[in-house]
């Protein structure tokens, strides 16, 4: 996530001081649709921000986000640890082009840029957990109301300077 690279595209802009890293997984849910095929849509999401991809990084997020034992489907890239994945079953799709997390994180850029006209690293992760609390109530407008009513009535006022505060 980040400002614009010259001369890098894909996973080599990582490197560049505008990007922040953030690991992504979503929940695959499958239903019968209307004319009785199965079909697949997002479940839940998860998100953070991370200082690196290398495998201990990824495992500490699968092992914080995903059940042992789940099928973790990926696009196949070469650097997932097989370490980081050992507890789960590892479907690779190399190629995989629309695959549920590239719309979460296409909605996810969409939803920055539209509604906060972007958002700098120091603050990115509040701003995934709002993503994330927005879109896992998506279906159920009045459940996210109810939740962050009793989640605000069990907490103290905060200050700007507690704001603030890393």
């Amino acid at each position: 996530m980040g400002g614009p690279v010259k001369g890098k595209f894909g996973r080599g802009v990582t490197a560049a001081e505008t990007k922040t890293l953030v690991f992504g997984a979503v929940e695959v849910v499958g239903y019968v649709d209307k004319r009785g095929r199965a079909a697949e849509r997002a479940g839940r999401i998860r998100l953070a921000i991370t200082p690196n991809a290398d495998g201990e990084s990824v495992g500490h997020f699968l092992a914080q986000n995903v059940a042992p034992g789940t099928t973790i489907r990926t696009d196949g890239w070469k650097g997932y640890s097989q370490n980081a994945l050992a507890n789960y079953s590892h479907s690779p799709s190399p190629g995989a082009r629309a695959t549920h997390i590239h719309r979460v994180f296409g909605n996810l850029k969409t939803w920055l840029n539209g509604t906060h006209h972007g958002v700098g690293p120091k603050y990115l992760q509040a701003y995934l957990e709002e993503f994330v609390f927005r879109f896992n109530r998506r279906k159920t407008p009045m459940a996210a109301f109810q939740t962050l009513l009793g989640i605000a009535s069990g907490k103290p006022p905060q200050t700007l300077a507690g704001l603030k505060e890393p």
